[in-house]
């Protein structure tokens, strides 16, 4: 029988070619950036484009071959069954010297030194056409026809996403090496999907490596620790290595899934979740919010009332310092006497906090229009007034810091609502607050006052830009920094059952 030799992972014809190798070799952890810091993100972490993938996957199980002395398809089986992670395997491994039949019956395999000829083939009747053909054999000595040997292997890629099949043979648990797999499978098609489901195997059970969870975007991520960390893909996705939600600090993962899934129940938010317009408090009027900024002023002319979107408070005191609407009062919950009354003061209480997070999210949504304002302000100072690219970049800087602050202060009421009051949430909020009227005092700026600059002196505009973006980021690191203390000391308390 003539075999396929497009194996893509076969043991000795698996090559990579030099192109490749040239650019990538080894894709070890030492082409990463060291331990720098950027965008606040420690860059000690590799991005892995789709065809590195193959290449680590190839360094990993060669690393292995070369200890053990076994071909890669066998080795490739063995690290997918201890997760990729080749120190457990080879400790595994030798633990069972002199015993090597039984570690390879536990990973369903047969030892490769006893399977003389793995790929036999004799004439005889199939056991699953029963017709009399050519049959193939495969490390077990169960024998069966080329065609059922690919209906079987087509079925299980296709219908059933394996990319480790075990022999059809009733009660035996065997599995197929890849290399022996590709050479029974007919189909190109099927061929390329099995290829991708070894790939996709070894980025999904690597506890070092996570798929990019940007649409579209088929980047790698690899650390050199698994934990909860911020991971930059070159896509700009910044998401959480552990859970691969965007990136939620100061929220854990497991608060965060608790959260997600409680503002998903219909129960309690669906005349929430749709929500985007509000009456003016002063003269009724509906009004609709399409920018990110909180800083409302009616648009009824005999009205032109200021006040905040969030609690539709007058706008005036928010600027004061004294006054904030980030916290929430609870005296009602306090003196609740009845379940129908603690039940109400519950879901005010949750209310408050889901009213927040979804606004900083939908304000976030909206503001990414400022990247289509601010770019276009930044090309007329350029067109205008002489001003070179580089000396206007400032300007998209602060966009970018203004989404990082709207993104830091979304989760923060996610934290907030599962947090036990004590004396140190009464920082926290304080922290929170300040950073939630520097981030309003920015949005406000860019949304409107720096439509009215007649960018004259570009040194003056840049300071006053500047002089925002720089603080509103410095509160946000101070407000992050208090919690990622308070997590160290343990200090925060936290209820997940509200």
């Amino acid at each position: 029988m003539d075999y396929d030799d497009e194996a893509a992972y076969s043991a000795e014809d698996e090559e990579i070619s030099d192109e490749c190798m040239s650019d990538d070799e080894g894709i070890t952890m030492d082409n990463a950036a060291g331990s720098a810091e950027q965008d606040g993100v420690q860059q000690d972490y590799q991005v892995l484009a789709p065809e590195q993938i193959l290449v680590e996957m190839k360094k990993i199980t060669d690393d292995v071959k070369d200890v053990i002395s076994y071909p890669s398809t066998i080795c490739r089986i063995l690290l997918h069954y201890h997760k990729w992670n080749k120190e457990s395997l080879l400790e595994k491994f030798y633990d069972y010297a002199g015993n090597e039949d039984a570690f390879f019956k536990k990973m369903n395999l047969v030892n490769p030194t006893k399977v003389p000829n793995k790929n036999n083939e004799s004439r005889g009747e199939c056991q699953i056409c029963f017709t009399v053909r050519l049959l193939f054999g495969v490390q077990c000595g169960h024998k069966f026809c080329q065609t059922c040997w690919d209906g079987y292997l087509s079925t299980k890629v296709k219908d059933d996403n394996q990319p480790f099949v075990s022999c059809p043979e009733f009660k035996c648990n065997i599995l197929l090496d890849d290399e022996t797999a590709m050479k029974l499978i007919r189909q190109q098609s099927v061929k390329r999907k099995y290829n991708i489901l070894i790939s996709n195997s070894f980025v999904e059970s690597n506890r070092l490596l996570k798929w990019c969870p940007a649409p579209d975007c088929g980047r790698v991520i690899k650390v050199p620790h698994a934990e909860c960390r911020p991971v930059k893909c070159d896509c700009g996705m910044l998401f959480c290595f552990n859970c691969s939600h965007e990136w939620h600090d100061p929220v854990n993962c497991e608060l965060l899934k608790r959260w997600v899934k409680k503002c998903s129940d219909d129960s309690e938010t669906s005349n929430w979740l749709n929500a985007n317009t509000k009456d003016c408090p002063k003269c009724k009027i509906t009004i609709e919010k399409d920018g990110g900024c909180n800083h409302m002023t009616c648009k009824n002319n005999s009205c032109r009332f200021e006040f905040c979107w969030m609690c539709l408070g007058p706008w005036g005191p928010h600027g004061s310092g004294w006054y904030s609407c980030n916290r929430y009062d609870d005296t009602a919950a306090k003196q609740a006497r009845d379940a129908q009354e603690r039940s109400r003061a519950a879901l005010q209480r949750y209310l408050h906090y889901y009213n927040r997070y979804v606004n900083h999210q939908s304000s976030l949504k909206m503001e990414k229009k400022l990247n289509d304002h601010v770019k276009a302000k930044m090309q007329l100072m350029q067109q205008t007034k002489d001003f070179s690219w580089i000396e206007t970049q400032f300007l998209k800087e602060a966009v970018e810091i203004l989404h990082e602050c709207r993104r830091t202060l979304m989760y923060t009421y996610a934290f907030a609502f599962y947090l036990v009051q004590s004396n140190i949430t009464t920082i926290f909020e304080d922290n929170q607050a300040d950073l939630e009227r520097a981030t309003e005092r920015l949005s406000e700026y860019l949304e409107r006052d720096l439509e009215n600059e007649e960018t004259g002196d570009l040194g003056d505009l840049k300071r006053r830009v500047q002089d925002l973006y720089r603080y509103v980021d410095q509160r946000r690191k101070v407000l992050l920094k208090h919690c990622a203390e308070g997590t160290e000391r343990n200090e925060w308390k936290f209820n997940p059952n509200v």
